[in-house]
């Protein structure tokens, strides 16, 4: 990537995390078709990456096959980082995913990243869907990244072919401080999803960084921060294109999951007290900024200074597509 096409904010890269949202009355393939249009507008505004997230048995998100995806768009772009943010390591062999993305690799070299996570993404009834067994869990998750660095490095008995001696950067993901304190332990890059842990964000980074031991990958720490940003021309529409996401959060807390809902002009009628604070929990101020160009351009600073983030990856959940790439266009505007 050439220095004048990776734009910067405050002296660190923006980068973009896709949920790949099915809308109400839509469909995957829709979905797929805007995602692919995402992925190449913000490649042209300067953006760093663009990772997909693994999700299962979840109407509103069509990213379940996260790898066949993120080669589709590597396809349709042509220099922006794409990745995995994340793969849930305990779903998958970690033979199959050191295949995956050594292919990936292999196709578009020098522009794909392996987050890993250790939740399952999903319910226990869909991760024994995936698995066929519930003996491996979370507890096992340094044992699987030592197992995948193995084959990308050829230590592995077995070999993966196409994999093997492929520079693949591994990140660790997490929204609590275990994977912090193991990215720190192992050299690696970490991402934490501020964008819905974010009262625990300051504690993981802090962990992550006191205890960051430098490695072949990684010579200092490195954090990537999830955050929520839908950004609008006047404050009444972003607030009003907030909706769908906090429509997201109630059907999650309600275990009644659906499609990405429209907006909506009273959210405040359509849920109870407690579910109000839940959702306000999740998405508050911190990680979740909703605004003009100037409402998000002083607030993502703030947010910046107080964590002394590496780099951000913004995640926009906007029913509208011209909406959410006019969001983007509104953060881009603030780069240079």
């Amino acid at each position: 990537m050439s220095s004048n096409q990776r734009k910067y904010f405050n002296g660190i890269p923006l980068s973009v995390l896709d949920l790949a949202p099915i809308n109400e009355g839509s469909t995957a393939e829709e979905s797929f078709k805007n995602s692919a249009q995402l992925a190449q507008h913000v490649e042209k505004l300067g953006f760093n990456r663009y990772w997909l997230a693994e999700h299962h048995n979840m109407p509103g998100i069509a990213s379940s096959a996260t790898s066949v995806l993120i080669g589709h768009i590597a396809d349709q772009t042509k220099h922006i980082r794409v990745g995995a943010g994340g793969i849930m390591l305990p779903n998958h062999a970690t033979l199959v995913i050191a295949e995956q993305f050594g292919t990936l690799e292999s196709l578009y070299p020098g522009r794909i990243d392996l987050g890993l996570g250790r939740a399952p993404g999903s319910d226990h009834a869909t991760a024994y869907a995936l698995r066929r067994t519930l003996n491996r869990g979370a507890e096992e998750f340094p044992q699987q990244v030592e197992e995948l660095e193995a084959y990308f490095s050829g230590t592995a008995q077995v070999h993966a072919y196409p994999g093997e001696g492929l520079n693949i950067p591994i990140w660790l993901l997490g929204s609590s401080g275990f994977s912090a304190q193991l990215a720190a332990q192992k050299g690696l890059p970490f991402s934490f999803a501020s964008h819905f842990s974010a009262e625990y964000t300051i504690p993981a980074i802090n962990l992550y960084r006191d205890n960051f031991k430098p490695s072949n990958d990684l010579e200092k720490p490195y954090v990537m921060l999830g955050i929520n940003v839908i950004a609008a021309e006047t404050e009444e529409r972003a607030q009003w294109l907030a909706t769908s996401q906090q429509q997201q959060f109630l059907s999650l807390i309600r275990n009644t999951p659906t499609p990405l809902q429209p907006p909506v002009e009273h959210i405040e009628e359509i849920m109870s007290p407690i579910e109000r604070a839940h959702i306000e929990k999740s998405l508050n101020s911190r990680s979740t900024i909703v605004g003009t160009l100037e409402t998000v351009k002083q607030k993502l600073s703030a947010f910046i200074k107080e964590t002394e983030a590496d780099e951000l990856i913004i995640n926009s959940q906007i029913f509208y597509q011209e909406d959410r790439l006019k969001s983007y266009d509104i953060i881009g505007e603030m780069m240079e």
